[in-house]
């Protein structure tokens, strides 16, 4: 099923009494999204994504714009009628049924044609259990089990009556390092299974990059970039993007384009075209560094971890934006962490150049 977003708007009354300005949580966003695709809306708190979830399940409903599933327009439906399944952070189970009870719930509620019959019923909640691998814990209660195993009983309440749209909000959240790793490969082998379009709400970039058919990102209710997730790493559109995504993230410099080179400090680092002279922002991811005793970017040493298959390199310099910078270099490369500084060149596609007041992508030839 796909769903098509028409200059989706949502505000809020501000509860501000001095300034009556409403607040704009989510800004004239459209897209379409393919049908049996897991698309994940990335962003920080406040950005909008769950704002644009709740408006897609219908449980707000916008101040502008339509929502359509499929060529049906759903903008105005209830969410019972529109066919969703809804994974909230916090599990929702109810504690006082079993496992069964809580996954059979939502298909005792189904009336006319849709009732199906207890046998059937069964049928469905043992078929959505094994999916989700918890049809040994069907007569458990969600006090006896883990946040992990929580979290599958919802998925699988989510995904017993087959909706059309699934919408998960931030699940992982409440989950620990190892779970979470887990869970979200849980999540991605269910959602290729069924083949449900399902929509991913996160803040945490990794996690929306390693499931995601395709990443939305978002700001302040607009919609700064979306693409698959490789390409908006390769290619952000903006500063906010370029920084955004990335672990470690992205090294920022004030820099300098001058007479077809490009200067961070005093240091040439790197010769292009098609850039006019001006000031920019410099990103330069922690793999775009090249370890070389004769390269033209001098940084002070700092430090060195070393990470098992690679080697972090950490120095400063003083047109950096980042308190420190990191470089991921290959652990065969021999670094004097006796020295006082370290010298690089530079990965070209992994450097990229931004405007210094719009934030927006400066776009280069690299000579």
């Amino acid at each position: 099923m796909k769903v098509i977003l028409q200059n989706l708007t949502k505000k809020f009354p501000s509860r501000d009494k001095k300034k009556q300005e409403d607040v704009i949580a989510v800004n004239d966003f459209t897209f379409e999204i393919p049908d049996g695709k897991l698309i994940g809306l990335l962003g920080p708190s406040g950005c909008g994504k769950s704002t644009t979830l709740n408006l897609i399940s219908g449980l707000l409903q916008p101040t502008s714009g339509k929502i359509f599933f499929g060529e049906d327009d759903v903008t105005d439906l209830p969410p019972e009628n529109r066919g969703i399944g809804l994974v909230f952070q916090n599990y929702a189970l109810y504690p006082h049924l079993t496992v069964k009870q809580n996954i059979l719930f939502p298909l005792q509620n189904l009336k006319g044609k849709d009732k199906l019959s207890k046998a059937a019923m069964l049928e469905k909640a043992c078929e959505v259990a094994r999916l989700v691998q918890i049809e040994e814990l069907m007569e458990r209660k969600p006090g006896e089990l883990s946040g992990g195993q929580q979290q599958r009983v919802a998925i699988a309440r989510a995904l017993v009556k087959m909706p059309r749209v699934l919408l998960l909000d931030e699940p992982l959240s409440n989950l620990d390092a190892r779970l979470r790793l887990q869970t979200r490969e849980e999540i991605r082998r269910i959602q290729r299974e069924t083949k449900i379009t399902t929509i991913f709400v996160t803040h945490d970039q990794e996690e929306a990059m390693s499931i995601s058919d395709m990443i939305v990102v978002m700001k302040d209710g607009m919609v700064q970039q979306i693409g698959k997730p490789q390409d908006v790493y390769d290619n952000p559109d903006n500063l906010f993007v370029a920084r955004f995504l990335g672990t470690p993230p992205i090294n920022v410099f004030e820099g300098q384009v001058k007479e077809n080179k490009l200067y961070i400090g005093e240091d040439a680092v790197l010769s292009i075209k098609g850039v006019t002279n001006q000031e920019v922002y410099v990103g330069i991811r922690p793999e775009g560094f090249l370890l070389r005793e004769d390269g033209p970017f001098t940084c002070a040493l700092r430090g060195v971890e070393v990470m098992g298959r690679d080697i972090s390199v950490v120095s400063a310099n003083k047109a950096s934006l980042n308190s420190t910078i990191r470089s991921i270099i290959a652990t065969e490369k021999k670094v004097d962490i006796e020295g006082v500084t370290v010298r690089f060149a530079l990965v070209p596609r992994k450097v990229f150049l931004f405007n210094r007041e719009t934030e927006e992508r400066i776009y280069f030839e690299a000579e």
